[in-house]
């Protein structure tokens, strides 16, 4: 195939995963490691789902990569900074970005199911709405359990404060804005109810994400990476759970 075979939509895959890399090289945000992930699933996403969706992963990637950075010297005295000074690597792409590219192959193979679009940026919602909870509500010392409400430290796997909880509905509100942007053309879904199901769900997800940090990650039975991952598939289920049983 050559580049005149190439559709516009096609074209425009290759070039926002093309940006995605160099931008992500040029300020650090991926190790080598995260930029060959990165590029697996820019291109899974974008040819196998939508050009859009890689799109709302590039917004995360970069508002994600920019609340690890805040205020990291304060981060450092806690011990609650990400390795790496925030470089982010081929486990944590696939942590975020593992569920949407798996709504992109089942696309390939089920095109023109509506609810796949809601699906596949709702697990980003959830994945933007984690981070911003994490990086930012870590240095609020109001943190309880999400289990039982007790008092915990910053930082804690399951621990929720009033400054993560409202960063995480902002995440998830940031990708809902997106994903109304670029929702299809011939969508039936209204854009007040898109950007309502892509919020609830991506704030939903970051509890999900809670939920699994108290109970399984900090008794040893899965690592961050794994819940990060579990968490944004939650993502996908709602929104199928959400299309079937309200739209």
């Amino acid at each position: 195939m050559s580049m005149l075979d190439l559709t516009n939509d096609q074209l425009i895959s290759l070039g926002l995963v093309v940006t995605l890399l160099l931008f992500s090289r040029a300020k650090d945000l991926l190790d080598i490691s995260g930029i060959l992930a990165a590029t697996v699933t820019g291109l899974t996403v974008s040819l196998l789902g939508h050009w859009t969706w890689l799109v709302a992963l590039f917004i995360f990637l970069v508002t994600g990569s920019l609340a690890t950075k805040w205020k990291m010297e304060e981060k450092k005295a806690l011990s609650l900074e990400e390795a790496n000074e925030g470089l982010r690597g081929w486990r944590n792409v696939l942590a975020n970005g593992g569920a949407v590219s798996l709504v992109a192959i089942f696309n390939f193979f089920n095109p023109g199911e509506e609810w796949i679009y809601l699906a596949a940026i709702s697990s980003i919602s959830v994945a933007l709405s984690d981070t911003l909870a994490s990086e930012i509500g870590s240095l609020d010392l109001r943190t309880r359990s999400i289990t039982n409400l007790q008092s915990v430290p910053a930082g804690t796997n399951g621990g929720m404060s009033p400054t993560g909880t409202v960063a995480a509905f902002a995440g998830a509100l940031v990708i809902g804005v997106v994903g109304v942007v670029f929702s299809p053309d011939d969508s039936t879904i209204s854009e007040i109810n898109l950007l309502f199901l892509i919020t609830i769900i991506g704030w939903l997800g970051c509890q999900v994400d809670s939920l699994l940090g108290a109970l399984l990650e900090n008794r040893g039975y899965l690592g961050k990476h794994s819940v990060n991952f579990l968490a944004t598939f939650s993502g996908v289920l709602m929104a199928l759970f959400f299309y079937s049983q309200l739209l």
